[in-house]
């Protein structure tokens, strides 16, 4: 009877685990989407200041729960001297969200050159992608389009996974909630099948 009890609680209130890894470089507002994240989607979170959020040395780490979903997020430091401990995570997790920070067009070039770098990786193929165009409140920031066209000869490294190019202000938290959303219908279905074909949306 205690089995049976045991199994129907795990059934109705366990849930699915998926970690998922927060990348870009350094200053591009990963850990500021991380707070907006778990502010967002926990109840009771009082989050840090967001205009205090420094840059990431290591890593941050949140939990949110959506549905019977449980993404853990490894928010990790963007620094080139850190990007090499990049690979260390790729293992475990099961979607990737890759923050480009659409103000700081000096700095799209070692953007993509990090991004390519990264879904180049065999470890991560089929891994669904979120990639987050941040900062967009800024007046004359790169738009969408724009880091689209940027990252155009990228696409076809991106391969046999599920892929989407979200509009996004983490500080004001506009695009968060449609960037999870999206994140968690992907890892949860990538579970259950293997992936296909995706063009950039």
């Amino acid at each position: 009877m205690y089995t049976l009890l045991s199994g129907l609680y795990k059934y109705m209130f366990q849930k699915d685990e998926y970690c998922v890894l927060i990348l870009g470089l350094d200053n591009a507002g990963k850990t500021t989407f991380l707070e907006q994240t778990k502010t967002k989607f926990s109840k009771n979170y009082k989050g840090m200041n967001l205009s205090k959020v420094t840059t990431t040395v290591g890593l941050n780490i949140g939990t949110i729960d959506v549905g019977k979903a449980r993404l853990m997020f490894w928010d990790l430091g963007g620094q080139e001297e850190l990007q090499s401990l990049w690979d260390k995570y790729y293992a475990e997790c099961h979607g990737v969200i890759y923050v480009i920070d659409s103000t700081d067009e000096e700095r799209l070039s070692e953007s993509k050159e990090a991004f390519e770098k990264m879904i180049c990786s065999e470890v991560l193929e089929g891994v669904p992608l979120l990639i987050l165009a941040n900062k967009q409140d800024v007046p004359n920031c790169l738009s969408v389009p724009d880091i689209k066209t940027a990252f155009s000869d990228s696409a076809p490294k991106i391969g046999k996974r599920d892929c989407l190019v979200q509009p996004c202000t983490a500080l004001t938290g506009d695009g968060v909630n449609e960037g999870i959303q999206w994140m968690v219908k992907c890892v949860v279905r990538n579970i259950h099948r293997p992936p296909r074909q995706k063009d950039i949306t």
